[in-house]
C-alpha cells in the first residue's frame, strides 16, 4: 500500500495537535522535575499553564512503542531497520539502541571493552576531525547503523569522534501541555498493621503523604516533525518517506497505547488535528503498518544493506567487569540532543 505525501513536498514541518482527557476521572499527575516538582507557568495571556510531559521523555515514549520487549525486535512493521544491540557476556540482551536514552550514543555501545562500534565510527567519519561536521555523511551512517537517530537526534560527545562535535538535532519532537489547570491535592497513609508507632527510617509504622494531582480543561500533546531537516539529510527520496512514514507511525503508535505516562496519568486521545499543512491528512495506523515493509525493503535495496534483515543488526558485547557507566537513566529531563 503506498502513501501519498505529495503535500508535505515543499512544507518545511509538519505540525500536529492531539487533544486528550483522562481516562477516568479528572485529575492527572504531570511529570516532575528534581528540586523543582510539577512545572507551573503562565501563559503569553496569564492563563495557569501545566507541563504534562517534556520534549525529552516524550522522545523516549515514542521510541518504546517501537520495540517489542518479548520478542526483543522491532514491532512487527519495522522489522529490518537497522539497530544496534547489546548483549552480556553470556549473550543474553542487555539494551539496544531503540531503548537507550541516547541510542548511539549509549555507555554500553562506547564505554565497553567491545570497540567495533567505536572503531567503526573513527573509521567512517574520520575526515570530520578538523573543519565543520558534514551532517550529511554522519546521517547516512547513522542510517546504516542506527536508523532510529535520524528522527531523534543524537549527540557522539565523545573526544576522539571529531572532538566531540557529531551532533544531529531531533527532527522529531513533542511534549504535552495542560491549559488553565487546577491542583487537586489529597494524600493518604502508609499503614502498618503490626507495629503503627515503628520507626519510620526503616520501613516500620505509618507514614502519611501529599499527593498533588491537576485538573484541567483542555490537554494537548504537539507533534513537530522537521521535514527540511529530513530532506536535508541529502538521503534520496525513498529514505525520506521512510522516516516520514516511520515518525507517523511512532505518533499514531503512541495515541493508540502509550498514554499511560504514569499510575496516576492514563490519558486517551479525543482526535488528532494536523494543524500545518492544513491539506494534509495523517493516514492511519493500518495504513502506515502496511506500506512501513515495503518502505523498509525500497531502502534496503536503494542503500545496499544485507539481504537477511537479522544481519543489518550491530552486535556488541557488554563486559559487566568493565568500569560500569555512570547512570543517566532513559532520557527522563536530560539535556537535549
Amino acid at each position: 500500500m503506498s502513501l501519498d505525501f505529495s503535500a508535505l513536498k515543499n512544507v518545511p514541518r509538519l505540525l500536529l495537535e492531539a487533544r486528550l482527557k483522562p481516562l477516568q476521572g479528572t485529575r492527572f499527575q504531570p511529570t516532575g522535575f528534581p528540586n523543582l516538582g510539577a512545572a507551573t507557568y503562565d501563559g503569553p495571556d496569564g492563563t495557569r499553564m501545566l507541563l504534562v510531559e517534556s520534549a525529552q521523555s516524550m522522545a523516549n515514549r515514542l521510541e518504546v512503542v517501537c520495540w517489542d520487549k518479548v520478542a526483543d525486535d522491532w514491532v512487527a512493521p519495522l522489522r529490518g531497520l537497522p539497530v544496534i544491540k547489546v548483549i552480556d557476556a553470556n549473550g543474553q540482551s542487555l539494551t539496544n539502541t531503540v531503548l537507550e536514552a541516547h541510542r548511539t550514543n549509549s555507555p554500553y555501545i562506547l564505554e565497553g571493552k567491545d570497540t567495533s562500534v567505536l572503531n567503526q565510527l573513527k573509521q567512517e567519519l574520520a575526515d570530520m576531525e578538523e573543519g565543520p561536521v558534514d551532517i550529511r555523511k554522519l546521517a547516512a551512517v547513522l542510517l546504516r547503523i542506527d536508523t532510529n537517530a535520524l528522527l531523534h537526534g543524537v549527540f557522539l560527545a565523545k573526544q576522539d569522534l571529531a572532538g566531540g562535535r557529531l551532533r544531529l538535532p531531533r527532527a522529531l519532537s513533542a511534549f504535552i501541555e495542560a491549559e488553565d489547570v487546577r491542583e487537586a491535592q489529597s494524600g493518604g497513609v502508609k499503614n502498618d498493621h503490626v507495629n503503627p508507632s515503628g520507626d519510620t527510617s526503616k520501613g516500620f509504622g505509618n507514614v502519611p503523604y501529599a499527593r498533588s494531582e491537576f485538573t484541567a480543561p483542555k490537554i494537548t500533546a504537539y507533534f513537530n516533525l522537521d521535514l527540511a531537516q529530513i530532506r536535508g539529510y541529502g538521503l534520496g527520496d525513498a529514505v525520506t518517506e521512510l522516516l516520514i512514514a516511520l515518525a507517523l507511525f511512532k505518533i499514531r503508535a503512541f495515541l493508540d497505547e502509550g498514554l499511560r505516562l504514569r499510575t496516576a496519568c492514563d490519558l486517551e486521545c479525543e482526535a488528532l488535528t494536523v494543524t500545518r499543512p492544513s491539506q494534509f491528512t495523517v493516514p492511519d495506523r493500518s495504513a502506515l503498518e502496511s506500506a512501513l515493509p515495503g518502505l523498509i525493503a525500497r531502502v534496503a535495496k536503494e542503500k545496499g544493506w544485507p539481504e537477511d534483515p537479522k544481519a543489518r543488526v550491530t552486535t556488541v558485547r557488554w563486559d559487566a567487569s568493565a568500569k560500569a557507566p555512570k547512570k543517566r537513566g532513559k532520557e527522563t529531563e536530560a539535556a537535549d540532543e
